[in-house]
């Protein structure tokens, strides 16, 4: 696929991710097999991913996701994001604050056939658990 097609499909999972009614075409993006790196217990599969994001989304259920910069050179795809949301369930060991955050992040994805295969990843979890008042 081209990187232009690759692109397109990134933003098709962006648009799932943020339909808040139902958020499951977001896994569409991934390969059954797809490895993502950098999110805490996340194992290989898109069991392990489907569960990382079901349990954020409870935790941030209004969260939104907006792409800043998307760049693509041969089969992968660079996209510098922000995620917007209220605290209102349990998210790492901490209870809900109905705090407002705001977490930054980038990330690179390898496509194979239409799917990402393997995911790398950089969020700024700190400064979200800074904005919860659980790190000062």
């Amino acid at each position: 696929m081209s990187t232009e097609e690759n692109k397109a499909i990134l933003h098709r999972a962006v648009t799932c991710y943020n339909n808040l009614a139902d958020r499951s075409g977001y896994f569409d993006l991934y390969d059954a097999h797809a490895v993502v790196h950098g999110y805490q217990g996340v194992e290989p599969g898109l069991e392990s991913i489907q569960q990382f994001y079901y349990t954020f989304w409870a935790a941030f259920p209004d969260s939104r996701l907006t792409l800043e910069d998307v760049l693509a050179e041969g089969d992968k795809v660079a996209a510098r994001y922000v995620v917007h949301g209220t605290h209102q369930g349990k998210f790492m060991g901490v209870a809900p604050t109905g705090k407002q955050i705001t977490r930054t992040g980038i990330t690179i994805l390898r496509f194979r056939d239409g799917k990402c295969v393997e995911r790398w990843s950089q969020a700024d979890t700190l400064g979200m658990m800074q904005q919860l008042g659980v790190i000062s």
